[in-house]
């Protein structure tokens, strides 16, 4: 064995030990050329929301301790044979929490983006002016950096556009129909209208979008490729075509069609499939010294970030829940933390029975033994599921339980089928345990495919 492949393999075991003492980055695998960089430490400082419970993470978050639900009745051309007629839609209008695009940007704007695109960039607004942070010079800008993704293309404007080619012929189709759908134009725009010039990343991986997003921007900033980053995922879910979509795989809930607020219901008996939402999440994550040097006020640290392939099926987890086992075990080893350190998991249950099952196991088999006292739930009871978004809404309810010391419940579970001794909070939200050295939280998303990714987040402690 030769001296370079044992300096690489001793490398290794240090970046394995420990995420605070130095990284060694080699330029070839032979490590030639070491170079000495330092990992560094990742707090959030700004928030935003556009959601079917409202606009604005205060308003959102207030409403989700209150258990209040955002779930309603679709209709309306092209819903008419669909069996789920139940959605979480943004509220519009000129009232507190009410969405009006007009006070984001022009209606020219408007025309040019889909409608996800639109709900990202109102939640951006809404989060860099909640961090205070508006780059105007040149290194603020180029060390200011975009990773959003979204989980489905511009559903509604694929199916417009299809009927309007079909029926009007080539001249209706828009020359902004292409960068419309693109999956990486919510990001562009983003960057281009706060002329942020850093990494401009944009991620796709379906119900876990929204947590790569913020993973992934959390290790830009960890390793020095960005100062700042906006990280989250947006989602403009129910129309006739994504709806029929998911209806055929007998995926969405249809037994609660004339009590829509009842429809969601994450680990309860009665659950019959996932409820549909739409809209935005973004978070602001900053470097450390960056943010107490201009003295910005940071809500909690994101500490770890875990990720995991089931291998198994193209729509189902494996049963055992080892893929969502893996990122979360993943997600503690990369924040250096145990079981017992964890005080609330807020899961990505969708209210699926074999979703919730599987996830459920995975929590059991790594919490069961070590923290059989782990409190768990899942806003989506009160949200639906806003797929490409979900994970970076959630990520902001797991700050925000750090943050105020409340954890939020699960609505509509009022008798679990799953036979686990699983701490679920149901029906109303609870104090966050006294005695815990530090606030800790798992945020868990999983997406078709496989792909699974869980957020290890803290309350902030400077030392």
């Amino acid at each position: 064995m030769n001296s370079n492949w044992l300096k690489f393999t001793k490398i290794s075991k240090q970046i394995a030990n420990s995420h605070q003492v130095n990284f060694h980055v080699g330029k070839s695998l032979n490590c030639d050329g070491l170079r000495t960089v330092k990992l560094r430490r990742v707090v959030v400082t700004g928030l935003g929301i556009v959601s079917c419970l409202g606009v604005g993470s205060r308003h959102v978050w207030d409403r989700i301790i209150k258990g209040q639900c955002g779930i309603g009745t679709i209709n309306g051309e092209g819903f008419e044979g669909i069996p789920c007629k139940v959605a979480g839609l943004i509220p519009r209008g000129d009232n507190p929490g009410e969405l009006q695009l007009k006070d984001y940007m022009s209606v020219q704007e408007q025309r040019i983006m889909s409608q996800g695109c639109a709900y990202a960039l109102a939640a951006v607004e809404e989060a860099l002016t909640d961090a205070g942070w508006k780059p105007k010079s040149e290194d603020e800008k180029n060390s200011t950096g975009v990773a959003i993704g979204m989980g489905m293309v511009g559903m509604e404007e694929m199916f417009n556009t299809g009927l309007a080619l079909r029926d009007r012929g080539y001249t209706r189709v828009s020359p902004y129909f292409m960068p419309k759908i693109l999956i990486n134009m919510t990001a562009g725009n983003i960057s281009v209208k706060h002329s942020l010039q850093g990494p401009n990343h944009a991620v796709s991986t379906a119900c876990t979008t929204g947590l790569h997003a913020v993973g992934d921007a959390f290790r830009f900033i960890q390793r020095g490729d960005a100062k700042v980053m906006v990280a989250g995922g947006s989602e403009e879910s129910p129309n006739p075509m994504s709806v029929a979509g998911f209806s055929r795989m007998r995926a969405l809930s249809t037994k609660f069609n004339d009590s829509p607020q009842k429809a969601s219901r994450p680990f309860d008996k009665d659950r019959d499939g996932f409820v549909m939402s739409e809209g935005s999440g973004i978070l602001v994550l900053e470097e450390l010294e960056h943010a107490l040097d201009r003295g910005a006020d940071i809500y909690a640290e994101v500490l770890g970030y875990g990720l995991s392939g089931d291998a198994n099926h193209m729509t189902a987890p494996q049963e055992d829940g080892s893929g969502a086992y893996r990122c979360m075990k993943a997600a503690l080893n990369d924040a250096q933390f145990s079981e017992t350190d964890i005080g609330y998991i807020n899961a990505h249950a969708t209210s699926t029975p074999l979703g919730d099952l599987a996830e459920s196991r995975a929590i059991w088999r790594l919490f069961g033994e070590k923290n059989p006292d782990v409190l768990v739930s899942s806003t989506k009871g009160a949200t639906g599921h806003l797929l490409g978004s979900a994970g970076s809404v959630e990520a902001i309810f797991a700050v925000m339980a750090c943050y105020s010391r409340k954890i939020p419940a699960t609505l509509n579970l009022c008798e679990s089928d799953i036979d686990l001794p699983l701490k679920y909070v149901s029906q109303n939200s609870v104090d966050w345990p006294s005695g815990s050295a530090r606030r800790l939280a798992l945020t868990n998303s999983f997406g078709f495919g496989g792909t699974n990714g869980s957020l290890c987040i803290g309350s902030f402690h400077q030392g």
